[in-house]
């Protein structure tokens, strides 16, 4: 199978709707739509953007429920995947996330995707009791939970951060969830994707050709089958070359960034964009 394509917004209360973007963008061809999350942003703005602004752009103060969204597009689409791009784990309680991710895979028929995130937002995370220093240990505690849940009939935790005696807890997941994190290349990152992950969140293009051969070394290392790892860059400005490089390194998967905007906006350029996986 060759590479597939998919779109991002970054989804708030004012910037399209997403169950209607999801019906536009299945409609088009793209074959997934990926929506972000911030529980909140805290005034304080001790963190720096992630974006390199002075300022932290509008959109992150508004961003809405992920898992409440995609439920409603999956229940008006039939064959476009459905994903965080990216859930924060760390600022979840798991029991509650985990039988709500259960829950819309599935009312999605099982196109669901679990993208997630350590997170960047220092101010955010504390309000959650989650130390910046310990982020990355405090999301693989609570995936792993997570996957106890899903997978066992009876389900124990008993980690660092989340710790539950045997316990019952359906639905579980009919078809399983995928697990795919972001991050920037690294020994740390392609560990937690080997240990608990089914692929790589990369954010844009640079650096895919040296990092892909890492991670499915990594991978391998882990006892994984290197092929079954996705590759699936984010905010690519994508032009035809491009994508042409993306699919000879191994990437599975590219997704556009479509703006924050309203429905006009938004479907100029996912038309553009569409043109390019027609070719």
């Amino acid at each position: 199978m060759g590479m597939e394509f998919g779109i991002t917004m970054f989804a708030t209360d004012r910037s399209m709707s997403v169950v209607e973007l999801a019906v536009e963008a299945e409609a088009r061809g793209f074959g997934s739509i990926w929506i972000p999350e911030h529980t909140h942003i805290p005034t304080s703005r001790r963190t720096p953007p992630p974006t390199g602004e002075d300022e932290l752009p509008e959109m992150y103060k508004r961003s809405i429920d992920p898992l409440v969204t995609l439920a409603a597009a999956a229940a008006v689409t039939s064959s476009i995947r459905l994903g965080t791009g990216v859930l924060l784990p760390a600022q979840r309680e798991p029991l509650v996330t985990a039988k709500a991710v259960a829950t819309l895979q599935n009312l999605a028929g099982g196109r669901f995707e679990l993208g997630i995130g350590f997170g960047w937002n220092e101010d955010e995370m504390e309000d959650h009791g989650v130390d910046y220093r310990t982020r990355r240990a405090h999301t693989r505690d609570h995936v792993l939970a997570m996957q106890a849940l899903w997978r066992d009939e009876v389900a124990e935790h008993h980690g660092r951060f989340v710790d539950f005696a045997p316990s019952w807890s359906w639905p579980k997941p009919q078809v399983p969830v995928p697990v795919l994190v972001g991050g920037g290349a690294g020994p740390k990152l392609f560990g937690h994707i080997a240990e608990y992950g089914d692929g790589w969140i990369p954010i844009g293009g640079a650096g895919l050709g040296e990092a892909i051969p890492r991670l499915r070394e990594a991978g391998a290392d882990a006892g994984r089958d290197p092929d079954d790892l996705r590759i699936v860059p984010f905010g690519s400005h994508p032009n035809p070359e491009k994508l042409d490089h993306f699919a000879s390194i191994g990437v599975t998967e590219c997704v556009f960034r479509v703006p924050s905007a309203g429905r006009d906006e938004v479907l100029a350029v996912l038309d553009e964009q569409a043109a390019l996986i027609d070719r």
